[in-house]
């Protein structure tokens, strides 16, 4: 089979010829349609998440078709088509495990990180951590739910019933957000990199209230904020932009170092957390959810040859929405 491997952080992927993977007892054979491109991945690509597998095939927003099964598998059939998230596999063990959180498992493994992902024409994954996937969505629009969607929409519920949202970068999670909000009668602030016209009205199209730069205050203050970008400087930024009481979420799995703030613009019982992960539970709501509204992903395909490429357009924004790999 084709796959781009990553043989070490700081370089380019290498298009190889490996062998077709073989589940074991608890896994699926994935025949690979699809794979989403994450700036996750750029972390792992880029050296700023330190741990990978090395080689490494990255990609864990992954559509394909079951081609065969292990014998413990009672779930799925030869032939269904299934979506592979970022959480590969847990413990079920641990104190995180066993109280309903397993985002935080001590043993966790990751899809595209600890495991081979999706930038190849085949992969397994452990069954238990695979979603059946609605067949009104295409498979390039389905790919990008699994970890835009899934992650982000834990940042979302973690806002609570905030109706004024302000979202700090605009790429492929918060496009997909904004259309959960708007379907559900919230407002969404908008905010991009300095000047980034383009997207503001890729924003606005979308429904936005307002968009705007992110060293800019909104209009009107906020309840909530999610920080999709990976820019420290931008939490005092949204501290500042959120009402009293108000919180901000940091929804990526890595960001910059955020730089000192005063304590009085965390104050007045501001929050500020963070999100890890995701759990199986919040891929079947969103999964469930997303057709009803329905949530459309706007996709920039790529060839499985080109994944080089298509980092580069994420890591230089060359694009608004999704990057997906087509795997043909």
């Amino acid at each position: 089979m084709r796959a781009m491997i990553l043989e070490a952080p700081r370089q380019p992927l290498r298009l190889v010829d490996l062998p077709v993977p073989k589940p074991n007892s608890e896994q699926v054979l994935i025949r690979v349609h699809a794979c989403a491109v994450c700036r996750t991945d750029l972390h792992i690509v880029d050296g700023e998440l330190t741990h990978p597998k090395l080689p490494l095939i990255p990609g864990h927003q992954i559509v394909g078709t079951i081609e065969a099964i292990g014998e413990q598998v009672d779930k799925f059939t030869i032939g269904q088509r299934v979506g592979v998230p970022w959480l590969g596999h847990t413990c079920d063990r641990c104190r995180y495990c066993l109280s309903g959180r397993e985002n935080l498992c001590d043993y966790a493994e990751f899809t595209g990180y600890n495991l081979d992902g999706g930038y190849a024409e085949y992969t397994v994954a452990d069954y238990r951590f695979c979603f059946p996937l609605d067949p009104s969505y295409p498979d390039l629009q389905a790919a990008p739910l699994l970890c835009g969607g899934l992650i982000g929409y834990r940042a979302y519920r973690m806002t609570g019933n905030a109706e004024k949202m302000g979202f700090y970068g605009f790429g492929s999670a918060a496009h997909i957000l904004i259309q959960l909000a708007r379907y559900q009668g919230r407002q969404v602030f908008a905010f991009t990199r300095s000047g980034d016209i383009k997207g503001q009205k890729f924003a606005r199209q979308l429904g936005a209230t307002w968009a705007g730069d992110s060293d800019v205050l909104p209009p009107e203050p906020l309840d909530a904020a999610i920080i999709f970008a990976p820019l420290g400087k931008l939490v005092p930024a949204a501290l500042r932009a959120v009402a009293k009481g108000g919180v901000v979420v940091c929804a990526g799995i890595h960001m910059s170092d955020i730089p000192s703030f005063p304590y009085e613009i965390l104050w007045e019982e501001r929050m500020l957390r963070s999100v890890a992960n995701l759990t199986r539970q919040d891929g079947e709501e969103f999964l469930a959810l997303a057709p009803k509204i329905p949530i459309l992903t706007e996709v920039n395909s790529f060839l499985l040859s080109e994944a080089n490429q298509a980092l580069d357009a994420l890591r230089s924004g060359k694009f608004e929405g999704s990057a997906v790999l087509v795997i043909d």
